[in-house]
């Protein structure tokens, strides 16, 4: 039996669990030092913004084109089979236009995505006023509208998965990490990983060994490279994807921290029956409960020391902005604040996908940056063909 070990247990190696565990013959062990989505799944709102992208060719568009459409069978799947349904927000996706911004460019791409059979549509102001009257719109000058984009929770949907891929005979090991890597040498100056030690976190618990390792997925995030020092000859100096291409690239992954308020409102914003998440001047107001909205999020880029502290006044500076589009924010109640970091490829376009160089069964699946909940099912999808290939 095919043994496979994710390293990671957020949206991104829950997914990959979930659709590995529906493929017979395969045993399948997650390893993770914490609870799932503790990390940049956490720090994610949730919105999936695949349709209403400016992309329109390659490996960027073909992974979101392929998210989205697989997050509307995904979902009903999922609450069917853990009995209980996945909070997420369907009315779509509302962009708003400001002066400078290019309307021949937006025009373009509403008639390529419905020439492409999927609905994207631009609103005049009066239309705009319409459905959502919610919106000051003195320095709005049109709007886009995606019905089949969506946002949803993100905690939420990797919890589902973690219990799906359960019941379908995954093996969860949360509290522990990688001790030690059992690498053998082959020609070509490759190599392949077949024995995992692990240490548990909890010095009651024992740790698994995990004996024949036929592919090792690591899906951790900000964690993933710091997590294969170690594999091989000590450590790896430097850490590179073997891409399709041929051409190695050496990268790193940085954190990226992100801010965002959790807020309370008087009322519902516009309409009732209506609640799309909006975005403007990228900053999203994501409806969530009753009355209920996330604001956000900052980016903030580490310092030249490398460090990552959160700036209040950048958080200052969304609400204001958020304010600006729905004044009634104004007189929100902030509930509570939340920042983390999420994972940031350098030297390689996000996210990176693929095998880790100088390993003949070993692939990485990080660096997703501010589009992990987006491309969770299209990386899933990736992993699974190059396991299912070999």
């Amino acid at each position: 039996m095919t043994h496979i070990v994710i390293i990671g247990c957020g949206i991104i190696g829950a997914s990959i669990a979930y659709q590995l565990s529906k493929i017979e013959g395969l045993k399948i062990t997650v390893l993770d030092k914490q609870a799932p989505a503790q990390a940049s799944t956490g720090a994610a709102l949730g919105v999936l913004m695949g349709v209403i992208s400016q992309k329109v060719k390659g490996r960027p568009w073909k992974m979101r084109r392929m998210s989205v459409q697989s997050y509307h069978n995904l979902i009903p799947e999922l609450e069917a089979k853990i009995n209980r349904p996945i909070s997420h927000n369907r009315d779509g996706i509302l962009l708003l236009c400001l002066p400078g911004d290019d309307l021949d460019r937006w025009k373009k791409l509403v008639d390529i995505r419905q020439a492409d059979g999927l609905p994207l549509e631009m609103w005049d102001i009066a239309q705009l006023r319409d459905r959502s009257p919610q919106i000051e719109t003195s320095e709005v000058t049109a709007a886009i509208y995606s019905p089949q984009d969506f946002q949803i929770n993100p905690v939420d949907l990797t919890l589902a998965l973690v219990e799906a891929a359960q019941q379908n005979g995954v093996n969860f090991h949360f509290g522990v990490t990688v001790a030690e890597y059992n690498t053998i040498a082959l020609p070509n100056n490759e190599y392949r990983c077949q024995q995992i030690r692990t240490k548990s976190l909890d010095p009651a618990k024992k740790a698994p060994v995990l004996a024949d390792v036929n592919w090792l997925v690591v899906a951790a995030g900000l964690g993933s490279l710091p997590c294969l020092q170690g594999i091989k000859d000590g450590k790896l100096r430097s850490l590179q994807l073997k891409r399709k291409s041929n051409l190695d690239r050496k990268f790193t992954i940085v954190p990226v921290l992100g801010q965002a308020l959790y807020l309370q409102g008087r009322s519902p914003l516009g309409n009732l029956d209506f609640q799309p998440v909006i975005i403007g001047d990228d900053v999203n107001i994501v409806p969530v409960g009753e009355n209920e909205y996330w604001v956000g999020a900052t980016v903030e880029f580490p310092d030249d020391a490398g460090e990552v502290v959160a700036d209040s006044s950048r958080l200052d500076t969304v609400m204001e902005r958020a304010i600006s589009f729905c004044p009634s924010l104004a007189d929100a109640t902030v509930l509570r604040k939340w920042s983390g970091l999420r994972p940031r490829p350098e030297g390689q376009p996000a996210p990176a996908v693929g095998y880790l160089e100088g390993f003949k069964n070993v692939l990485l699946a990080t660096g997703h940056y501010r589009n992990g909940v987006l491309l969770a099912p299209a990386t899933a999808e990736a992993v699974e063909k190059m396991i299912v290939k070999k």
